[in-house]
């Protein structure tokens, strides 16, 4: 399947733009968002990288942590996710719940339970405007630009973190309640309505048992390898992709971005061009069951929709737009 297969396949919701950084995940993202929303996708385009660009490539503020529509479309979004902001959410959540009297038998035995946070915390943001994004019917197509791969790595690993942290967390709760409800009993006490923030976690859990299912189905989510022809970020990718094949994450497409045309005038210019030659013959070996995209070296930055738009016709192998 070509890139251009997956921008125009109608059951792909679900597309992530990763690798190692400064490679052009970024512009890769919107140049692909700007596609869906011209083929007529309602489309959402959010960063979940702590280092945010997506403003700069769109030329607009997308940050503030909200849906925010992108100018010349009526069918476009972005969005910078606001991890501190997604963090004090969550601590004012677990904080409400925590206000019972199980709650407090909990502190004087473990602690204050407010601090406790999961596993990754950026990464959890992240994650759940993912499983936010699954349940939302507003959008045809949701576009992640990811954090480099790192921490791509860690988002992935999450659910199952997650998972066992929320267990336990349950665990906690029910033989607390078991504990209070016997006092209670004893001191005659009647039967207290409980709280439904614990029932929201148990949700939350299928909610991540369900986002891995959907992730994993290659007709809904492709996982869109952007690199460089260089030698570390072909170390970088195989390690991606060895991680992305382990969670069963599609990735059937690669973009080699940043190619340098020959300029037999310039040594230098010469020099890198070979270099990346041989990097580009040892990635199409290494990679020879991946669809490979090879993107030139832009004289300029590529900020705006013209250049998004540039860029995403050069992706789908065009050269102008489909509409």
């Amino acid at each position: 399947m070509t890139l251009r297969d997956v921008v125009y396949k109608d059951s792909v919701k679900f597309i992530l733009s990763g690798g190692k950084g400064g490679v052009g995940k970024t512009s890769c993202a919107g140049a692909i968002a700007v596609l869906s929303a011209r083929y007529g996708f309602r489309t959402l385009v959010l960063s979940t990288d702590p280092a945010h660009s997506l403003s700069d490539s769109f030329d607009q503020d997308l940050s503030g942590g909200e849906v925010i529509p992108i100018k010349g479309f009526d069918n476009l979004w972005g969005m910078e996710i606001n991890t501190e902001k997604g963090m004090q959410q969550f601590q004012d959540i677990i904080g409400d719940g925590a206000a019972g009297p199980e709650a407090q038998m909990a502190a004087n035995l473990m602690g204050d339970m407010t601090g406790m946070s999961p596993p990754g915390s950026d990464e959890a943001m992240a994650f759940g405007k993912i499983l936010e994004f699954i349940e939302d019917s507003s959008y045809d197509r949701v576009i992640f630009d990811t954090a480099p791969t790192g921490h791509t790595l860690k988002l992935l690993e999450l659910p199952d973190l997650l998972d066992s942290w929320l267990g336990k967390m349950l665990t906690l709760r029910q033989r607390l309640s078991s504990m209070m409800g016997g006092l209670r009993s004893m001191f005659g006490g009647g039967n207290q309505d409980e709280d439904n923030s614990w029932e929201m976690i148990q949700q939350t859990k299928d909610k991540i048992r369900a986002a891995r299912i959907e992730l994993s189905d290659p007709d809904t989510t492709q996982f869109i390898v952007v690199m460089i022809p260089e030698a570390m970020a072909v170390f970088e990718t195989q390690r991606l992709l060895a991680n992305l094949d382990t969670w069963h994450i599609p990735a059937t497409n690669m973009v080699v971005n940043q190619l340098i045309p020959p300029n037999p005038s310039c040594m230098f210019c010469t020099k890198r061009y070979e270099m990346q030659q041989t990097n580009l013959k040892d990635i199409r070996d290494l990679f020879s069951d991946i669809d490979i995209t090879e993107v030139p070296l832009f004289d300029g930055e590529i900020r705006g929709l013209e250049e998004l738009s540039r860029l995403g016709m050069i992706l789908i192998g065009d050269s102008e737009d489909e509409t």
